[in-house]
């Protein structure tokens, strides 16, 4: 499931404070991308890609996390995915408790 909210940091912070709730606070989870691009009136977006080995699923997932202030405040957008099986793609709620890593890192930030 897709999330999207405004913190009141900058997108360079927020991508900081995730980055280590996602590495610091697992053995599995990793950044395997991160992409960045600004714009001349000073605006910023963030893109992080993790990955992450989940048991119960007995496979790997990813989060994606996009980050901006290109609207004058900074926005998250999370969404975590893959770790499916079968026909229906059933990951027993861990693509959910993988975005719920970001979001937590951010909870004191929101607004």
């Amino acid at each position: 499931m897709a999330n999207t909210f405004t913190v009141n940091l900058s997108p360079a912070h927020a991508a900081e404070r995730i980055c280590e709730a996602v590495e610091g606070g697992s053995l599995t989870g990793e950044l395997i991308d991160r992409y960045a691009i600004g714009e001349d009136e000073g605006g910023l977006c963030i893109v992080l890609v993790f990955e992450k080995h989940y048991y119960r699923v007995g496979n790997r997932l990813t989060l994606t996390v996009t980050i901006d202030d290109l609207a004058g405040k900074t926005r998250v957008h999370t969404v975590g995915g893959g770790g499916g099986e079968g026909l229906f793609g059933f990951d027993w709620g861990a693509a959910d408790s993988f975005e719920q890593v970001a979001i937590s890192a951010l909870d004191e930030y929101r607004f």
